[in-house]
């Protein structure tokens, strides 16, 4: 026990300027999505294209290629955010169970392809975990982008499943933040739901 302890103390030493940056920016941009604050955007941008490089360093290329798709979502995110908030339409909306069925199925798929390219083209010792992880996060955030309400309750599954990955990955500080994303998740979903119910 004594020696996982001074793992992870060795680790969080270790950690690099740019992982730390990557993960304060992080945070913060997922605790303003949850407070419906619209500065997440530019902040997720400074932290995706951080860990872009990151995980493409550690040989995660489905979160390295989700960074980018990251990226794009941030630009779509606060241009959405900005005409949503100048029209009277209802801020945050809801899925059916039958949508949320169909939001299954292409994670899914997604899992099937990403998992299969990054297992034939890829040196990836974990492509369908990482495919997995990547369908969910693409499927999340796009519906994030959307202020769809069950977006929170797909970040906050895959959030967990990132954990363990990432300290395989001997990225110890970033399954920690997620570890805090996970949290923050579930009170954006409680916040995101309560302005529902009320809208």
């Amino acid at each position: 026990m004594q020696d996982f302890f001074q793992q992870i103390a060795r680790q969080f030493v270790q950690t690099s300027l740019l992982e730390w940056i990557g993960t304060i920016t992080g945070f913060l941009c997922v605790y303003l999505a949850a407070r419906q604050h619209i500065l997440n955007w530019p902040v997720s941008i400074i932290s995706v294209t951080i860990y872009a490089y990151l995980f493409y360093h550690s040989k995660l290329y489905g979160d390295a290629v989700l960074q980018i798709y990251f990226l794009g979502t941030a630009v779509y995110g606060w241009y959405y955010w900005i005409k949503r908030k100048k029209e009277a339409d209802k801020p945050i909306v809801s899925f059916t169970n039958r949508q949320m069925v169909w939001t299954i199925g292409i994670i899914l798929l997604l899992t099937a392809a990403l998992g299969t390219f990054l297992d034939h083209q890829t040196n990836s010792d974990v492509p369908y975990i990482d495919g997995f992880c990547t369908a969910v996060s693409f499927v999340a955030q796009f519906l994030m982008t959307r202020k769809v309400l069950q977006n929170w309750l797909l970040w906050v599954f895959v959030d967990i499943c990132y954990i363990p990955l990432y300290y395989h990955k001997d990225l110890l500080l970033t399954a920690v933040l997620y570890l805090a994303f996970a949290v923050i998740a579930w009170n954006g979903y409680k916040d995101w739901k309560k302005t529902y119910l009320m809208s």
